[in-house]
């Protein structure tokens, strides 16, 4: 005898239900009360280098719009004056959210100055390295080290190398030590501004 299937109709077979994806778990760097010290300052570096882009300046502000830094780290980077004078930018969107960031710092600092924050800070060891770098980077882009268009390079090839001294963060700075050294027109380039510092580091990393 001839076996037949039976099907059932579409409607009444049993939904598969998909499970929902979990959202994403908070990681301690993404929390508004760790402050991390380094980015602090690279984004102080970006707000306060001459002729920045307003590319540039909106998204460090909304980055710095997700922290909320210590009375003291505020006034030790004085990251509070480097957001403060954007208030008064010529473009409305930049000044705008420059004025809602100083006012969240303010508020929140005014409500909860004994409430304690997370800072993370990078080692004597580390620090010596990277000032070496900046030295490096000084002496081919024929500035003082403590030039801001130095800190800004040195600043950034850190950031772009996962916040490590490793291979990666000596290769680059050597590439880029060659690069302003050896290579007029892309030292005139970064002098200039006429190109990115972030899309200068990420051309020379390694």
């Amino acid at each position: 005898m001839d076996k037949f299937v039976i099907r059932k109709p579409k409607s009444l077979q049993p939904e598969v239900k998909v499970p929902s994806k979990p959202k994403g778990q908070a990681t301690l760097y993404s929390l508004k009360r760790v402050v991390v010290l380094e980015d602090i300052k690279r984004w102080k570096c970006i707000l306060e280098f001459p002729n920045q882009t307003t590319e540039n300046l909106m998204n460090t502000l909304k980055e710095l719009k997700k922290k909320i830094p210590s009375e003291e780290v505020i006034r030790s980077t004085k990251i509070g004056e480097a957001v403060g004078s954007l208030q008064t930018h010529d473009d409305k969107d930049v000044s705008h959210l420059a004025q809602e960031v100083y006012n969240n710092w303010e508020t929140f600092i005014k409500e909860n100055r004994s409430k304690p924050n997370i800072e993370v800070r990078c080692d004597a060891a580390t620090e010596k390295l990277r000032q070496n770098a900046r030295r490096l980077l000084a002496e081919a882009l024929n500035m003082e080290a403590d030039h801001s268009l130095v800190e800004c390079i040195e600043r950034e090839v850190f950031h772009q190398t996962s916040r490590l001294i490793n291979v990666h963060y000596r290769r680059t700075i050597r590439a880029l030590v060659f690069a302003l050294k050896h290579k007029a027109e892309t030292r005139c380039q970064v002098k200039e501004g006429t190109i990115k510092i972030h899309e200068l580091v990420q051309s020379h990393k390694k």
